[in-house]
C-alpha cells in the first residue's frame, strides 16, 4: 500500500545544519601555531607570512572557479536521460532548458529562441509532492493484485521491447514497437510535457497549468479485494487540497488547469461508496479541471478522449512515413476481422454475435480468440490479423471504447462501428468530422435482429472505395499514435502534440467567454 501524507503539509526536503569538523580546525591551529618561536619579532613575522599565504590561496582558488565557469559555459551538454527503468519525471528536463534560466531576457521557457513557436500557448508544470507520481512508479509492485506491473511501467511508460515482432514487420522499425500496456498515458504525457518547447517555469506567463498527478495508476490497485471507498478516494483527496492551495488556481477556480487520468471516466464517477470506483471528478476542486483521458463521458464539457497507447512509439518522422508505406503496399486476402471475446453469462452477447458471423462468413472473416486477457497489451497474432485484412469489427469493449481500434487503424485496416459513442463521440480532437471518410457505421440493432449481413455490407464497397477509406486512415495515423522521442517528431505531430494544442486552443476560448483573469 502506498504511503499517505497530509495533503495541508507535502514533503520538504530537511537541510540538515552543518557543523565545524573540529579535527579540521585542530589542524588548522597546528600548521598556524607550531612554528611559533619564542620571540615576538619571530612571532609577527610569522603571522604576516601566513596572512599573506591565506590571500593568494583565496585568490587562486577565486581565479580557478572562474576559469572553470567560463569553460564549463563553452561545452554543448547533451540532452539525454540518465538511463533506469524508472527515472524521475522531475530530472528529466535537459541541461539546456536550466541553463535558458539564467541566460534568456525572455519567459522562462525551455530555450530562448523558442518563443516564436509557442504562438497557441505555454504550460507550466507544478512540482508537486513526489508521493503523486513517483512512488506511484516506485510501488509497481503493488499497483496491481494479481501481478507485477514494473515490466508494463518500465522504458518510460512503454513497456518492455517488442522484439518478437520481428519478421511480422520492417527490421528497422522494431526498436519503434514495445508491448505498451494501455493504461499508461499519464506517464507518456508527464515526460513529454517536461520537455516541451513551450514548457514554461513563469507561471505569470501560462496559458496553461498541468497537474502530475497519475490518478489511474493510483486508484488502480483499490480497484478489487474489497478496499474501502476512502482507499479509492484518498489520493485525488489529497491532489485537489493540495492545487487548491497554489496561488495559480486561485486567479481562474482550475479553468486553465488539466490533467491526464490515464483510464476511462467510469473509473472516477463513483457515486455510491459500494459502487465501482473513485469518486475522483465529483471531488470538491475537480469540477473545472480538463481532463484527458482514454473514454469520455460525452456528455462532460470537462471530459476530453485522447488516443489509448499503442505499441508504436516511432522515433522519427522517418519511423511514421516507413510505417505507412509499410500498411499501404500491404496484400490484404481478408475482407474483415474480429480480435476479442465473447462475454460469459452475458445473454445476447454482441461479441458472441460477432464472432458467429466471422464463422458464418465462409473465409471472409479472420478472427483472433482474446480469451483470458490474452490481447490485453497486443499480440503478433492482432497486429498480422488487422495487417491481412481490410476491415475490422469494433463492438464496445467492457466500455463504450476498446483500444483494439487504434490497433487497427494502426495497422492500415478500417475500422467497423456498431456504437457512435465507441469513436464518434470520443476523439474529435483527433478524428476527422466525416465518419464515413474513414470507417463504416453499421446498426447493431439490425445485425441482431438478423436483417443486416456484416458480410454483405462490407462487400458493397467499390476496391476504390477500400483504397480511399484506407488511405485516410494512414494519413491519421502519426495523430494517433505517441512517439519515443521526448522532443516529440520532427514535422509530424502525434497524439500528445494534437493533445496539447487542443488544451491551448480550448483555455484561449475559455478566457475570452469567461475573463477570469
Amino acid at each position: 500500500m502506498l504511503p499517505v501524507s497530509n495533503p495541508t503539509s507535502p514533503e520538504r526536503l530537511l537541510k540538515k545544519s552543518r557543523t565545524p569538523d573540529k579535527t579540521t580546525t585542530d589542524t588548522d591551529q597546528k600548521i598556524s601555531f607550531n612554528s611559533v618561536g619564542n620571540s615576538s619579532a619571530n612571532r609577527s613575522a610569522s603571522i604576516a607570512a601566513s596572512r599573506s599565504h591565506c590571500t593568494w590561496l583565496i585568490l587562486s582558488l577565486l581565479c580557478l572557479q572562474l576559469l572553470l565557469f567560463l569553460t564549463l559555459r563553452s561545452i554543448a551538454f547533451p540532452s539525454r536521460r540518465t538511463p533506469g527503468n524508472f527515472p524521475s519525471p522531475a530530472v528529466s528536463v535537459s541541461v539546456s532548458s536550466i541553463e535558458s534560466l539564467f541566460t534568456s531576457d525572455e519567459p522562462l521557457l525551455t530555450s530562448a529562441d523558442d518563443s516564436g513557436r509557442c504562438e497557441t500557448g505555454r504550460v507550466f508544470v507544478y512540482d508537486m509532492p513526489k508521493i503523486f507520481n513517483e512512488v506511484i512508479l516506485q510501488e509497481c509492485d503493488n499497483l496491481n493484485p494479481w501481478s507485477s506491473r514494473c515490466d508494463a511501467l518500465s522504458n518510460d511508460g512503454f513497456g518492455k521491447e517488442a522484439t518478437s515482432l520481428k519478421g511480422v514487420i520492417p527490421d528497422d522499425l522494431v526498436p519503434s514497437w514495445f508491448w505498451t500496456d494501455q493504461f499508461v498515458s499519464e506517464i507518456i504525457f508527464h515526460n513529454r510535457i517536461l520537455n516541451h518547447r513551450c514548457r514554461t517555469y513563469d507561471p505569470e506567463s501560462a496559458t496553461a497549468f498541468y497537474i502530475p498527478f497519475y490518478a489511474g495508476l493510483a486508484v488502480g490497485q483499490y480497484l478489487w479485494s474489497n478496499y474501502a471507498a476512502a482507499d479509492r478516494d484518498r489520493h485525488c483527496k489529497m491532489m485537489t487540497e493540495w492545487v487548491r492551495e497554489q496561488p495559480y488556481w486561485n486567479r481562474s477556480n482550475g479553468w486553465d488547469h488539466f490533467i491526464t487520468m490515464g483510464r476511462i471516466t467510469w473509473d472516477f464517477r463513483r457515486t455510491k461508496d459500494e459502487d465501482w470506483g473513485s469518486n475522483c471528478i465529483y471531488i470538491p476542486g475537480m469540477r473545472n479541471i480538463t481532463r484527458l483521458l482514454i473514454e469520455r463521458n460525452s456528455w462532460d464539457h470537462f471530459d476530453v478522449g485522447v488516443p489509448y497507447p499503442t505499441g508504436f512509439h516511432p522515433r522519427s518522422d522517418s519511423d511514421v512515413v516507413k510505417w505507412q508505406d509499410f500498411v499501404r503496399n500491404r496484400r490484404r486476402e481478408t475482407l474483415f476481422c474480429f480480435a476479442g471475446a465473447p462475454r460469459a453469462g452475458i445473454q445476447n452477447d454482441f461479441r458472441g454475435l460477432l464472432l458467429d458471423h466471422c464463422k458464418e462468413s465462409q473465409g471472409a472473416c479472420r478472427t483472433v480468440d482474446c480469451t483470458g486477457g490474452k490481447c490485453s497489451n497486443g499480440s503478433s497474432a492482432i497486429l498480422e490479423t488487422f495487417l491481412g485484412s481490410d476491415f475490422c469489427l469494433q463492438p464496445r469493449g467492457d466500455s463504450f471504447t476498446r483500444r483494439s481500434i487504434f490497433d487497427c487503424m494502426l495497422a492500415g485496416s478500417i475500422p467497423v462501428f456498431f456504437w457512435r459513442r465507441t469513436a464518434y463521440m470520443q476523439y474529435q480532437w483527433f478524428l476527422p468530422k466525416e465518419p464515413g471518410s474513414y470507417s463504416v457505421y453499421i446498426d447493431r440493432n439490425e445485425v441482431k435482429n438478423g436483417t443486416t449481413s456484416i458480410k454483405e455490407v462490407l462487400e458493397r464497397f467499390s476496391k476504390e472505395d477500400v483504397r480511399r477509406m484506407r488511405e485516410k486512415v494512414i494519413e491519421l495515423i502519426p495523430n494517433l499514435v505517441y512517439a519515443k522521442s521526448l522532443n516529440g517528431l520532427e514535422t509530424f505531430k502525434d497524439a500528445f502534440d494534437v493533445a496539447l494544442d487542443g488544451v491551448f486552443r480550448r483555455f484561449k476560448e475559455q478566457e475570452n467567454w469567461y475573463k477570469w483573469r
